[in-house]
């Protein structure tokens, strides 16, 4: 679940359950709540939350645009709103970081393309992730950051499963640009992480990262 603020359409608080695949998309409001769903098949894809300030004053972070990453308690506040507007869907609360150390554990080149490569990820989980990545740099050993489905990069593009030229897809490796980070690099290719660091760990940028 990606979670987002925004004031320049009022007090808007915006959770995004499911990539809509760019399908046509329609939406239902009870109270303060409205959900978006996909009119074909009727699932789910994001919530709008009307006066969020009101149903979740104690976030310091809605006093700036941008993702948000809400806590168990605050999942659980939206579900009571939820049900007091007469939604049965429940939210479900994701402790799993979305930008993590990751090491690059094996490597083919793409079948379709040129400059593309098929990685397998550690991540931290028990099995490695496969990422398509057409960085210069990527090497098997590399440690970078990787992206996970459910983040949301600084541009605002949003991270979901999905495919490069016929080979599946679980997030994306990162570069320091497309990251916004200080003095980041203006060559293509991914992060460069010192090999000491845990894969699987929060990426923090302010002692993880040197330009």
């Amino acid at each position: 679940m990606i979670a987002t603020y925004n004031t320049h359409v009022g007090d808007v608080l915006m959770l995004i359950v499911a990539n809509d695949e760019g399908k046509k998309v329609n939406f239902e409001r009870k109270g303060k709540i409205a959900r978006v769903f996909v009119e074909e098949t009727g699932a789910t894809v994001g919530w709008n939350i009307f006066e969020a300030k009101s149903i979740l004053s104690a976030l310091t972070e809605l006093e700036r645009n941008g993702q948000l990453f809400l806590s168990a308690d605050d999942v659980e506040i939206l579900n009571k709103e939820f049900r007091k507007s007469g939604f049965d869907e429940v939210l479900v609360y994701d402790a799993q970081p979305k930008f993590v150390v990751a090491e690059i554990v094996e490597m083919e080149e793409h079948p379709d393309s040129d400059h593309l490569h098929v990685c397998k990820v550690n991540v931290g989980f028990k099995e490695p992730v496969q990422i398509v990545c057409g960085a210069p740099n990527a090497t098997v050993g590399l440690k970078t950051v990787a992206a996970l489905p459910g983040a949301m990069m600084p541009n605002g593009t949003l991270i979901f499963p999905g495919a490069l030229r016929g080979v599946l897809s679980f997030g994306m490796l990162c570069s320091a640009r497309e990251l916004e980070l200080p003095n980041a690099p203006q060559v293509k290719g991914i992060i460069e992480l010192s090999q000491t660091l845990s894969v699987g760990e929060k990426f923090d940028s302010k002692t993880m990262w040197k330009a």
